[in-house]
């Protein structure tokens, strides 16, 4: 079972994770409200750079929450803390998770906003449509930074072996099913968009400790006092559920077939909707950058260019993504290097 200490550390996660998330919806959403109706993409354009730093604040945040997150599981479970290299928070920052740069992804909301006034809903509706938009995305880029600087952080700890998916109440079905599952240190966070949910690292110390990792029973925390906060069971929170919200997460079929003893996962198509982080980016090949820095380091020591190619040296291939790399790499020693090498570690 999982003690009672690194239950609370996880859960500590969680909250200041959701914190940054808040922090920035917040202050995007009093962005949004700003934008003229009647020069959408004018009024837009002048808010971008307060728009893409209330994510990018928040992203950093976020991030930056892993290193320690992680020394105190790994000291919570008597594991050795040593790592390879601290996260590098910025890194993680500025980018959306599928790898383009974020204020592209910020503009989407935008273009919904047109499209529906094109399709003729009211102006109304389409603002407050292109609004639900923006903060869907805000919440997934804040989420996915901390997911994605806890999952670097994994990696240069040999101790940390993998991770459990901790999902909080209330969630949709396709996370319910992969409450509680233990994945591969490198196995890539499978999330949709507003998936709250984080990873708690398994030790090798933990693991020989307990064996497979078991989940808490569960009480529901939707309503306020019924019960403390635990790792979700998924039959538990299933069976905890009121009728007609078993049938709303699950859908009429679905809920009936589980009632019946259908496995949830065969009712539940996990993977549909959610996927993991992109593969490359271009964000942070500017030059002078440190990732500039590091690949010029390289080409210089290969051979491929002369000293005298100073400020005129630029980098032709895309960044690599941190799970490409966890991917790709073949080894843990080879993950960290390359994490090194794109900068997401120090």
């Amino acid at each position: 079972m999982v003690t009672t200490e690194v239950r609370d550390i996880a859960m500590d996660q969680y909250r200041a994770q959701q914190r940054a998330v808040r922090r920035a919806t917040n202050r995007v959403q009093a962005l949004w409200r700003q934008i003229d109706r009647g020069d959408i993409t004018g009024s837009w354009t002048a808010l971008a750079p307060a728009l893409e730093r209330a994510v990018t604040v928040e992203q950093t945040t976020a991030a930056l929450l892993a290193d320690a997150y992680l020394d105190a599981v790994q000291a919570a479970e008597g594991a050795e803390t040593a790592a390879a290299g601290a996260v590098r928070a910025s890194s993680l920052a500025g980018i959306a998770s599928d790898g383009r740069p974020l204020l592209s992804l910020l503009y989407q909301p935008v273009i919904d906003w047109k499209v529906r006034l094109l399709a003729g809903q009211s102006p109304q509706e389409a603002a407050r449509g292109s609004l639900a938009s923006a903060l869907r995305i805000t919440s997934t880029q804040v989420a996915d930074a901390g997911r994605g600087a806890v999952a670097t952080g994994m990696a240069g700890r040999r101790t940390i072996q993998g991770y459990v998916r901790v999902v909080q109440p209330p969630a949709c079905a396709r996370c319910v099913i992969l409450a509680g599952k233990e994945f591969g240190w490198n196995t890539g966070f499978q999330r949709h968009p507003k998936c709250d949910c984080i990873h708690l690292p398994t030790t090798l110390i933990a693991r020989n400790q307990r064996g497979r990792q078991g989940a808490d029973s569960f009480t529901p925390t939707t309503r306020p006092g019924t019960g403390a906060p635990g790792f979700l069971d998924p039959r538990a929170y299933f069976n905890s559920l009121p009728a007609a919200e078993q049938r709303r997460v699950f859908g009429e079929a679905g809920a009936r077939a589980i009632r019946e003893g259908a496995d949830m996962g065969q009712v539940v198509n996990a993977r549909r909707g959610m996927n993991a982080a992109g593969t490359t980016t271009r964000v942070g090949l500017r030059r002078g950058s440190r990732y500039w820095h590091v690949e010029r380091r390289r080409a210089l020591n290969a051979g491929e260019i002369t000293p005298d190619v100073d400020r005129a040296f630029r980098i032709r291939s895309a960044r690599l993504m941190p799970e490409e790399i966890f991917r790709t790499a073949t080894s843990r020693d080879d993950a960290v290097q390359m994490l090194r090498r794109y900068g997401y570690l120090t």
